[in-house]
């Protein structure tokens, strides 16, 4: 007797298989040049850029830059870091009580100083403030409004950065100013028609979409709640100045340490110009636009080109310090997470039976070990009359079953059974 096997085919295999060619053959890979290139976009344009201006330059500017680093500007640059740090993680949580989300000061701190240690080592300068606004919404159940808080947080450093730095380029003197002049009218007259889309478009789908509206509602919602209420409006722009200025003053001392002796009021314009280049998330390590940019500032200003390097190499190296405490943060969260989960492997299971104590009772049978109960005496007899039998069943149980009991005064006849 021969049993047939039967086999399956999913629907497309047929397909596939022919397309897959003979067996033995190699199947040719799909070009993935272009989707690589767009996951290491930002890295691929750090690198670049920082190639172009070692060509030009020279890599004796960027050493000159490193090599002028002291203990004092290190111990300078960890101070200041420390403050903004402080000050970053307090608007953070002031965001996020406003998006009704637990976030002590405490946690807050020791987070955002990861966060900028993951951001200075990681390429793209980014990955830092994703990986918060992601474990901080995991700790809290909620993922989407702890993105929504750091996003929100990150919003805010950003607008004090533009609102200061127009301000900034529209008064003091610099090589940019003119072109600040007629550029800002222009942009800001694009950025309310832009806007003014926006909203139209938002209404026509709110319109179409009661969800959608509902939707836009709850994020602006969120939004003034997290920067613009009463409670939290005047700490995040407070906190937002407090940042800014001592990202000014890295940068002022950053100058210093590589050798200019300009005013302060002439550093501003390259510093400003250097921060707004440095939120361009396309950078290895936070190197890539703001050298760029500063070595173009300082040659415009009449400052050298190589200053403006080394002005922001040495920028770049204090930053970095600052945000080393975050890789302390790292290792005692991973040697607290290595512990937990050693124990939780190691620690008995408290629901589990206790094993039996050896000895005398342990080593016998069975029937010593767990003694039977005692057998029950004998049932009580019933004397009620309730369970006395009945006539019928005594009738029932006689010999002969056509026969009745004289006494009772009936005929022995069948009917009588």
């Amino acid at each position: 007797m021969t049993t047939a096997t039967r086999s399956t085919t999913l629907p497309g295999a047929a397909s596939r298989t022919h397309a897959a060619g003979p067996p033995g053959a190699t199947v040719a890979a799909r070009p993935t040049v272009l989707p690589l290139l767009r996951r290491h976009l930002g890295t691929v344009t750090g690198v670049v850029i920082m190639t172009v201006l070692l060509w030009r330059m020279g890599t004796g500017v960027f050493l000159d830059g490193l090599q002028r680093v002291d203990a004092a500007a290190l111990l300078l640059g960890l101070g200041i870091g420390a403050v903004t740090t402080v000050f970053s993680a307090w608007r953070w949580a002031l965001v996020a009580r406003g998006l009704r989300i637990r976030l002590p000061l405490g946690a807050a701190v020791a987070d955002y100083y990861r966060a900028l240690f993951l951001n200075a080592a990681l390429p793209g300068g980014i990955l830092g403030d994703v990986h918060r606004a992601v474990r901080h919404g995991q700790s809290e159940g909620d993922v989407g409004r702890g993105v929504r808080a750091v996003v929100l947080e990150r919003a805010a450093g950003q607008t004090a950065l533009a609102v200061v730095g127009a301000a900034v380029l529209l008064t003091v003197p610099s090589p940019v100013r003119a072109d600040v002049r007629h550029v800002v009218p222009l942009a800001a007259l694009a950025g309310a028609g832009a806007l003014a889309v926006l909203l139209a478009l938002r209404m026509n789908r709110a319109a179409s979409a009661p969800t959608g509206g509902r939707r836009v509602r709850a994020v602006l919602a969120e939004a003034r709640q997290g920067l613009l209420s009463r409670r939290n409006g005047p700490g995040v722009a407070l906190s937002s100045l407090v940042v800014l200025a001592g990202h000014v003053a890295v940068f002022v001392v950053a100058a210093r340490v590589a050798g200019s002796g300009a005013a302060v009021l002439s550093l501003l314009p390259p510093a400003v110009l250097a921060l707004l280049a440095m939120g361009v998330p396309l950078n290895v390590g936070g190197f890539g636009p703001r050298e760029g940019v500063t070595a173009w500032a300082f040659g415009a200003a009449g400052l050298g080109a190589g200053t403006g390097l080394s002005t922001a190499v040495v920028y770049g190296v204090l930053s970095f310090v600052a945000a080393l405490p975050g890789a302390v943060v790292l290792a005692a969260r991973w040697y607290a997470g290595l512990r937990t989960r050693t124990a939780a492997t190691t620690e008995p299971r408290r629901d589990a039976a206790p094993a039996p104590a050896p000895g005398p009772v342990a080593d016998c049978a069975p029937e010593a070990r767990y003694p039977r109960s005692p057998p029950a005496g004998p049932a009580p007899s019933v004397s009620s009359e309730k369970y006395a039998p009945k006539e019928s069943a005594r009738l029932a149980r006689m010999s002969f079953p056509l026969s009745a009991d004289p006494r009772e005064g009936r005929p022995m006849t069948p009917e009588s059974v």
